[in-house]
C-alpha cells in the first residue's frame, strides 16, 4: 500500500508526460481529460513487494507454488503491456484480445498450470479433464475474467474496488484453507488496490486504465482458479459466486449487445453503473452500491463453501437458484438487457393476476 501511494503520483506524471490520457465522449461519465495508466502503480508496487517477500518466504512454498507465483508474474507483465500500450495508443479490440491469449497461453503451455479437474456437484468427488478439454477452458477462463473486470470499469474506483473484495474474499478462504501461498499474493495485491484508491476514487485524479483493469482482471482469473484447485469439498461455482458482479455484468453485456444485433465487443452504455446512474444515483452513491453487491457475493462464497465443508450440497443449490433468481429480476428492473423487455418479471404479474381474482378485475 505504501509502494502505490508513492509510486502512484509519479505513474500521473510519467501518463501526462507521454500523453496516455482518458478524452471524455458520449459514452463514457467523466467530463474532464484524465491521465490514465495508473495499473502501472498498481502492478508496480505488487511486483516489488513479491520480490522482496519471495527470498523469505520460498521455503514455505511447495515447487507448484513457485511456478504459480513465476506464471502470475511472467503472464501478469504480458497484460500489463498490452495495457499500457491500449492507454497510450488505443490497440484494436482484437490486438488486445490476441495480448490476453498469448498471455494465458504462457501460463497454461509455459508453466503447466490449468484446470485439469472438475468437482462433481453433490459429490465430494472429481472428474478428471483430459487436455483437450482443460487447456481450452483455462485459456477462456484467464480471458473471460480480464475483460469482465475490464468491461466494468465505467466510474472512479468502481473496478479497483470490486476487484479487492473479491481478493479480499480469496484471502479470508485461503487462509481457512491453509493455502498460504495464494493468501499472500492476495494479501500483497489488495494493498496495492488500496494505495491506489486513494487517487482514483471519485473525484479521481488518475484512472487505472486498460493497465489496471486487464492486470486485476488477470489476476482475479489466476488467484480464483488456482486458489481452491487442490481443496476437495470446495465447490466448482465457488469461483464463479467471487467475481459474480464482472461476470454477471458481462453476461448481460453480451445477452444485450445479441438482442440489439450489436457486436459483443462494441462499447454502449448499458452496464450496471450506467442503469444506476439513469436511476438517479450519483456518482459516488453508485459506487458504493456495487460495492455491496460485490461484498453480498464474497460473503454468499464463504458461506457456499462453507456448507460445501459440511456436504451440505441441498443448501448450495437453493442459494445458487435464489441468486440467479435475484440477478435476473435485478437486472430486468434496472434495464441491464433491455428497457422493455422483462420476461420473469411479466411472468410473476401474470401469475398474480391468475391467483387474484380481485387484482384481475380491478386490471
Amino acid at each position: 500500500m505504501g509502494l502505490a501511494l508513492a509510486l502512484t503520483p509519479l505513474v500521473k506524471k510519467f501518463a501526462v508526460r507521454i500523453g496516455a490520457m482518458d478524452t471524455p465522449n458520449a459514452r463514457k461519465v467523466h467530463t474532464r481529460i484524465m491521465p490514465r495508466l495508473g495499473g502501472l502503480g498498481i502492478f508496480l508496487a505488487f511486483i516489488i513487494t513479491v520480490a522482496a517477500l519471495l527470498p523469505f518466504v520460498s521455503a514455505w512454498f511447495t515447487t507448484r507454488d513457485m511456478s504459480f507465483v513465476s506464471a502470475f508474474l511472467i503472464g501478469g507483465t504480458i497484460i500489463v503491456l498490452i495495457g499500457a500500450l491500449d492507454d497510450r495508443f488505443e490497440l484494436s479490440a482484437k490486438v488486445k484480445l490476441l495480448g490476453q491469449i498469448v498471455a494465458a497461453s504462457v501460463v497454461v503451455f509455459g508453466f503447466n498450470i490449468r484446470v485439469d479437474f472438475v468437482n462433481i456437484p453433490f459429490q465430494d468427488s472429481y472428474s478428471s479433464l483430459e487436455a483437450w478439454v482443460s487447456i481450452p477452458l483455462t485459456i477462456l477462463w484467464i480471458v473471460g475474467v480480464t475483460n469482465a473486470i475490464n468491461l466494468i470499469d465505467g466510474l472512479d474506483g468502481l473496478a479497483a474496488g470490486v476487484s479487492g473484495i473479491a481478493i479480499g474474499t480469496i484471502a479470508v478462504m485461503s487462509f481457512l484453507m491453509g493455502n498460504m501461498m495464494i493468501a499472500l499474493m492476495c494479501l500483497v495485491l489488495l494493498g496495492s488496490i488500496i494505495g491506489f484508491l486513494f487517487f482514483n476514487f471519485h473525484p479521481a485524479k488518475i484512472f487505472m486504465g486498460d493497465t489496471g483493469s486487464l492486470f486485476l482482471g488477470f489476476s482475479l482469473a489466476m488467484l480464483s482458479m488456482l486458489g481452491f484447485k487442490q481443496i476437495a469439498i470446495v465447490s466448482f461455482i465457488t469461483p464463479l459466486i467471487i467475481i459474480g458482479v464482472p461476470l454477471s455484468d458481462t453476461f448481460f453485456a453480451i445477452i444485450r449487445r445479441a438482442v440489439q444485433r450489436k457486436p459483443i465487443f462494441a462499447p454502449d452504455k448499458g452496464h450496471l453503473h450506467h442503469c444506476l446512474r439513469e436511476l438517479g444515483f450519483s456518482h459516488r452513491q453508485t459506487v458504493l452500491i456495487i460495492y455491496g453487491i460485490a461484498a453480498f457475493f464474497g460473503v454468499l462464497a464463504i458461506i457456499q463453501s462453507s456448507a460445501a465443508m459440511f456436504e451440505a450440497n441441498w443448501v448450495t443449490f437453493v442459494v445458487i437458484c435464489i441468486m440467479m433468481f435475484f440477478l435476473q429480476v435485478g437486472a430486468e428492473v434496472i434495464g441491464l438487457v433491455s428497457k422493455t423487455r422483462r420476461p420473469v418479471i411479466n411472468f410473476l404479474m401474470r401469475m398474480r393476476v391468475k391467483l387474484n381474482p380481485e387484482t384481475r378485475s380491478k386490471s
